[in-house]
């Protein structure tokens, strides 16, 4: 029999609850593992992974509750080696997607892919903390006299769902359409030069084909922020190239990409010529790109005070 104090077998009540605890745990990484426009994780084998590392995570929180109980404490410290287990997840993740750079239609750039990594290194704790919650739940329960074990289950579910709406929220971040107006660009075309709506763009058309080709098939997207102090996000190097990867990977691209930020308007523009080419597509793929956490800033807080006196 399968020991967990080492005084004697694991109970019913106590198998009960690790169980249920590791399943909501490992379904609580599974609702996060959407495919989205981004097409990150990748399916089958991304899903697996990070589904058999979430089933871990939510184990290692399954068994703290009852190792604690039967004052079991060393078992506590696999806690920690969990953490240390999925800082080296976000390693290995933002080891991969920089192996992938040079395949890519234009690069993630080291911002977006150091938020991606985070990202996957936080959605493991999600499973911890379900996994925790739901067990800490089912054990009060049992402590205040429930002995039901399908009360207990029912009640740690609607917990650990609790939680993972609370975590799902607090962990949430804005995307470019939070703090930008996103609208079709004029394409012009003068000589070698191109310009978006009368901005200037690049001045590399020096070919008769290549000014063709971005006149007819070229698509334009201009973002322009809501307020002033949001260019200090969108003029970041590292957040143009997030748009314009995830622009590019949406509709693939035929045979230019521009990005240029234009300082007097604050408008940011992206150029491309398309694989596929669908406007809408494009707007809302550039409006859901996340805010990258490197170069967020909380304008409620950029008061600085002044040191002295």
């Amino acid at each position: 029999m399968v020991k967990l104090d080492g005084k004697g077998p694991i109970s019913i009540d106590t198998l009960t609850l690790i169980v249920v605890a590791t399943i909501v745990g490992t379904l609580a990484r599974y609702l996060t593992l959407k495919v989205d426009y981004r097409q990150y994780p990748s399916h089958p084998n991304g899903y697996l992974i990070h589904l058999v590392i979430a089933f871990i995570a939510a184990g290692i929180g399954a068994v703290a509750i009852p190792a604690i109980k039967s004052n079991n404490f060393t078992a506590v410290t696999f806690l920690a080696i969990a953490i240390q287990h999925f800082r080296d997840v976000r390693k290995t993740e933002r080891e991969s997607l920089r192996g992938l750079e040079s395949t890519e239609f234009t690069p993630r750039g080291e911002a977006y892919i150091d938020g991606i990594a985070k990202t996957f290194e936080a959605r493991n704790y999600f499973s911890l903390l379900v996994s925790l919650s739901t067990a800490a739940a089912m054990e009060s329960l049992r402590g205040l006299g429930f002995t039901n074990l399908a009360v207990q289950s029912v009640a740690g579910i609607f917990v650990g769902y609790f939680v993972y709406i609370g975590l799902s929220r607090f962990a949430k971040g804005k995307t470019v359409g939070d703090i930008a107006k996103i609208k079709p660009g004029q394409i012009e075309v003068r000589g070698s030069e191109l310009y978006v709506d009368g901005i200037f763009v690049s001045n590399t058309l020096g070919t008769e084909n290549a000014q063709k080709m971005v006149l007819a098939e070229g698509l334009a997207l201009v973002i322009e922020p809501n307020e002033e102090h949001y260019r200090i996000t969108l003029d970041n190097f590292g957040q143009r190239k997030a748009i314009l990867f995830e622009a590019t990977r949406s509709v693939g691209v035929k045979r230019y990409h521009y990005t240029r930020k234009d300082y007097e308007s604050g408008k940011t523009i992206i150029v491309l010529v398309p694989l596929i080419r669908d406007q809408e597509k494009l707007i809302s793929v550039v409006s859901h790109t996340p805010l990258l956490e490197s170069v967020k800033k909380s304008h409620s807080v950029m008061k600085s005070n002044i040191v002295g006196d």
